[in-house]
């Protein structure tokens, strides 16, 4: 598994019919196995599997149809390369699944609060699991994100949350967290926290910042169509 106290770039692959960027679909194993390869080839040195969109207003999935579009594609991956993959869930049943399969790492957008076994299941297998901040959940999180102080809220609840899965047993060195840009978040606050890093960021535990094409980043620059394949090549280097 890779050595994360030097940075490393996730490729995000969506097992998924309705994730917010259509270019990051996979709807067949061999189709996530080809993005896996081209991914690994640019230079990705994690591969980040979901089978549940949580883009602004999506429904949940449930477990059985998560595991049942991620699990063979991580399978297939795993017996290629050996490059670190994680799951993006918040349910254990899919978390466990995928380990079982070759996942490394639990990436759990609730912070382990959306399953009540996601916790245990993580101390137990003694992996890196990812806690991600969200006021709300995906559903609802963009209806109307409120903070009075969102840079020092926001570490507080990161803090709050690594603590508990220290009491629970996940030792230090496997947390990691993420401030959930774009996730229950207004434009000021996705900036702030992007623009304060430095000062918010807790030093003692890995940090996790996922971008990938989000909204916000057009907004900045008074660009329409920020996902497309065009602006990207366009504007990103």
């Amino acid at each position: 598994m890779s050595d994360f106290h030097v940075p490393r770039v996730m490729g995000v692959i969506n097992c998924t019919p309705d994730s917010f960027y259509s270019g990051s679909r996979r709807d067949n194993v061999t189709a996530g196995l080809d993005a896996a390869l081209n991914m690994i080839r640019d230079g990705a040195e994690i591969l980040d599997f979901g089978g549940e969109s949580t883009r602004p207003g999506s429904p949940g999935v449930e477990a059985e149809e998560q595991i049942a579009r991620v699990v063979p594609v991580i399978r297939e991956v795993r017996e290629t390369s050996d490059i670190t993959i994680s799951i993006d869930t918040r349910s254990a049943l899919v978390a466990e699944a995928a380990l079982d399969a070759g996942a490394d790492i639990i990436n759990d957008i609730s912070a382990l609060k959306g399953d009540a076994s996601m916790t245990a299941l993580a101390a137990e297998r003694e992996v890196p699991v990812v806690l991600m901040h969200m006021q709300g959940t995906p559903e609802n999180m963009q209806e109307n994100p409120q903070y009075s102080y969102p840079v020092e809220e926001i570490r507080a609840e990161l803090l709050l949350a690594a603590q508990k899965a220290l009491d629970a047993g996940v030792k230090k060195e496997n947390i990691i967290l993420d401030p959930g840009i774009g996730f229950g978040k207004r434009q000021q606050d996705n900036t702030m926290l992007l623009g304060l890093m430095g000062e918010w960021r807790p030093e003692e535990y890995l940090l996790l910042v996922g971008l990938s094409r989000k909204s916000f980043l057009g907004l900045i620059i008074d660009a329409e169509n920020s996902r497309s394949e065009e602006f990207f090549h366009q504007h990103v280097r």
